[in-house]
């Protein structure tokens, strides 16, 4: 095998090209289960197993749907995925995030692993405060993969991930403008320069925003560079990435029910105080070897750092709280691919691979007045190690079938101190950690697949909830159980889509407990979530496509923990019953673009006896316009929430609903130069 000059970061195994059309493969026969808006060219049958070749739920997200939306955090981006929640907070920095398979994102918990070209970048709690340290102009592609089977990955992979792909290598530099709505201003620019040895990729960007809401202003700025190496003989690469990332926000806090259906733009006097302000830093260094024409090496060392200080009132009869929070994660990840010739398989690949991350963590609170600290109520520093372990074999015995079996170990090490009591807990003795899986896929022929998948996934307590504390006995971990069914299609070249059915179950189910200063878990009992997800994508014409993606899913409580028994046989607390996302793109003239989208989610419960009313149903229209002035200038008109309805995110604080408005009618004028 020869590798190109030209790498992209998906691997050297994928290279990726999004653009509206069918996809064009090495083979006739339809052997996987992903789906792409737009395009997928797949390159060489080399290098470490692919996201898309998993018999499972994966998605994927181009450019071209990437780069021209205008955000003011990324977790937004997610909206445009099949499948995929967004919960919107809407309070500063704790802005929302994106969760999928029938979890919340309350953040008690965090099941979606998520990865920066391919960089562990989740937080310690599992939320994504990384996410911001991307920028959408530099951003190649984003692929989800749902379900309990893909075996790369192990802490926070509880329902699936998502890895944010972005540019590296080429030659091109690109600026973008935005102004509009909220007095939102947005600048990006991103550069490569590449000259078939040596690649340098830079991005930087700055958003400030007065906010929909009063007291929201935002300002946050970014910054990567990313250099990379590749020896003339072509069989290796070598690279460094570093990303930067600053944000201060006001929090405009939350409403009474009252408030919100009164005015839901104001900020009510009791948050006057509210605000943050976070900093974010990862450095990775990457290291592909093709060490000879079956074996592939592939090594990344990372270090992730973040502080975040947070000054937030839930109500006004509460006292205001600082939080603050400082981690420094420091990993490692190996894979090691071999691929040879066998004459009793159609083919055969086998990938294994180790993992290690260091984390040292503090997070500390304090009671305030107007800022300032009367009172100090956690004062935490906890250390977790965790190292993991994997095995996975791609073997087609004919051509129309794919197998794919897989196994997982984790073991988890640490210690917690209580620096108030001066107490120290120990790790629970969660032993290795099993996670079997496989899956299969049988191609019909090159338009029809069926495939199913099997595997487990685990979950510990978050925070001090992974020690020792109030247990006399080491506690199991959490284990997720879960299957998938599905069927993918292609009947002609401009249609493709893909249908599932899906079921996840979890053992003595953990969850974080929110707002308590001890930062611990509960149990919550055993779980089911299961549904059904439909997804099409339709090149109709030339100048015509369109795409719809509906997921109808439920969550229950099987069996209900001893202090609560009356949650048995309710729903999960803030997960609605299904998910909808649907739009068109239609390319009037050679200059001018339109789209229009929209998505949509069901009501659901605020806590898991079920005993308050359903909030959260939405249905929301966007559209967008691209005029080409010049093959290198191009101008662009978005309108957010077209129809300006009234939407929420709203929680439970066991006295009274609390409601934080989503942004009204919003329109933004960008202009893009490519130099």
């Amino acid at each position: 095998m020869t590798i190109t000059k030209t790498l992209k970061p998906i691997s050297i195994a994928l290279a990726v090209i999004y653009a509206n059309g069918a996809y064009a493969q090495t083979s006739n026969l339809l052997d996987d289960a992903s789906l792409t808006l737009g395009t997928v060219v797949v390159s060489g049958e080399s290098g470490p197993i692919s996201t898309r070749s998993l018999p499972t739920s994966v998605d994927i997200l181009g450019a071209e749907k990437i780069q021209n939306q205008v955000v003011t955090n990324n977790w937004q981006l997610f909206g445009q995925m099949p499948g995929i929640m967004l919960t919107q907070f809407n309070q500063g920095n704790v802005s929302g995030k994106f969760s999928l398979r029938g979890f919340n994102g309350e953040g008690e918990i965090n099941a979606v692993k998520l990865l920066i070209d391919g960089i562990p970048s989740n937080s310690n709690d599992g939320n994504m405060p990384y996410l911001e340290l991307t920028n959408p102009l530099d951003i190649e592609a984003i692929e989800v993969v749902r379900g309990t089977n893909d075996p790369r990955y192990g802490l926070h992979n509880i329902a699936g991930n998502a890895d944010v792909i972005t540019r590296i290598g080429g030659n091109y530099q690109t600026a973008r403008a935005s102004y509009g709505s909220f007095d939102t201003r947005n600048v990006q620019y991103a550069a490569g320069f590449d000259n078939g040895l040596f690649s340098q990729n830079y991005t930087a960007s700055y958003l400030d925003s007065t906010g929909y809401r009063d007291h929201s202003d935002t300002q946050r700025s970014s910054f990567a560079g990313k250099w990379f190496f590749t020896p003339e003989s072509g069989n290796a690469r070598f690279g460094f990435i570093a990303r930067h990332h600053k944000a201060d926000a006001e929090e405009a806090g939350y409403l009474t029910y009252a408030q919100s259906r009164d005015d839901d733009r104001q900020s009510p006097a009791h948050n006057a105080f509210d605000q943050g302000d976070r900093e974010l830093n990862q450095f990775s260094a990457h290291m592909d070897i093709d060490l000879n024409d079956e074996l592939y090496w592939e090594t990344k060392a990372y270090l992730n750092q973040i502080e975040d200080r947070r000054y937030v009132r839930f109500s006004e009869n509460v006292s205001q709280q600082e939080r603050y929070t400082k981690e420094n994660h420091v990993g490692a990840l190996s894979t090691l691919t071999w691929r040879p010739e066998v004459d009793w398989a159609n083919e055969f690949a086998l990938m294994g691979g180790v993992s290690a991350e260091f984390q040292d963590n503090r997070s500390d609170r304090y009671l305030t007045t107007n800022r300032t600290r009367q009172s100090q109520t956690r004062d935490q520093q906890f250390d977790l190690d965790i190292y993991g372990a994997f095995v996975q074999a791609v073997v087609k015995p004919t051509a129309n079938l794919k197998l794919v079996p897989a196994y997982r170990v984790e073991s988890l090490h640490g210690s917690y101190t209580n620096e108030l009591t001066n107490e120290r807990f120990d790790i629970n003795d969660y032993g290795l950690i099993h996670q079997p899986k496989f899956s299969a896929v049988y191609s019909f022929t090159d338009n029809y697949a069926a495939y199913a998948n099997w595997g487990k996934t685990f979950q510990v307590g978050v925070g001090t909830g992974t020690y020792r504390v109030d247990n006399d006995r080491d506690l199991d971990p959490s284990i997720n159980e879960g299957y998938e069914i599905g069927f993918k299609f292609r009947p002609v070249s401009w249609l493709d889509g893909r249908v599932a059915i899906w079921q996840q179950t979890a053992t003595n189910e953990a969850r974080r407990v929110l707002n308590d200063p001890n930062n611990s878990s509960e149990n919550i009992g055993k779980t089911e979530r299961q549904g059904i997800d439909l997804q099409f994508n339709a090149q109709a014409t030339d100048q015509l496509a369109l795409w719809f993606a509906a997921s109808l899913q439920r969550s229950e409580i099987l069996k209900a923990e001893s202090g609560s028994p009356e949650s048995k046989g309710q729903e999960i607390d803030h997960v609605p019953n299904y998910l909808l996302n649907a739009g068109v793109d239609y390319q009037a003239t050679q200059k001018l673009g339109l789209s229009f989208w929209t998505s949509a989610q069901d009501s659901y419960y605020l806590e898991r006896t079920n005993s308050t009313r359903e909030f959260g149903q939405f249905f929301l229209m966007n559209a967008s316009a691209s005029y080409a002035v010049t093959p290198k200038v191009r101008l662009e008109l978005q309108l957010k929430n077209l129809a300006n309805r009234y939407y929420e995110y709203v929680w439970f604080d066991g006295d009274q609903t609390l409601h934080s408005p989503g942004d009204g009618r919003a329109v933004y004028g960008s202009v893009q130069v490519d130099f």
